[in-house]
């Protein structure tokens, strides 16, 4: 077990709960329907939605297997910073208590996300001494 197990195997957990739920109870199709095909996604909102909840099933996968962290990382960390833009900023800063839906939860999300794929830091300093 490496130093960032316990982090991927969160950050799996909720991204496999947090795509498979609306696989099943039709909030992927809702999401693109009533959401992205109305602010400028349509015909292809329902497509897009699935191939976001898609890529947040395989960096689940991914993670849990320790394999190309940095490109699904990237691409994940995109998809929250779209989900903040569009979704989440209006609402706020809280998901529950002081608001709802609010960008809290995605801001932690990325800079998990940022921890496991820096696991030693970020060196800003160039030069070794």
């Amino acid at each position: 077990m490496n130093k960032t197990f316990l982090l991927r195997f969160a950050v799996a957990v909720i991204l496999i709960m947090h795509s498979v739920s609306g696989m099943f109870n039709n909030g992927i199709n809702d999401f693109g329907n009533l959401y992205l095909n109305t602010v400028g996604f349509a015909p292809y909102g329902v497509l897009v939605a699935w191939l976001i909840k898609l890529s947040h099933l395989a960096t689940a996968i991914l993670l849990l297997f320790n394999k190309w962290i940095k490109p699904i990382a990237i691409l994940t960390i995109f998809i929250l910073i779209m989900g903040i833009i569009m979704v989440h900023f209006t609402e706020g800063w809280f998901v529950v208590g002081g608001g709802r839906n609010g960008v809290e939860f995605n801001f932690l999300l990325i800079f998990v996300l940022l921890a496991i794929m820096f696991p030693d830091g970020i060196n800003i300093n160039k030069s070794k001494n």
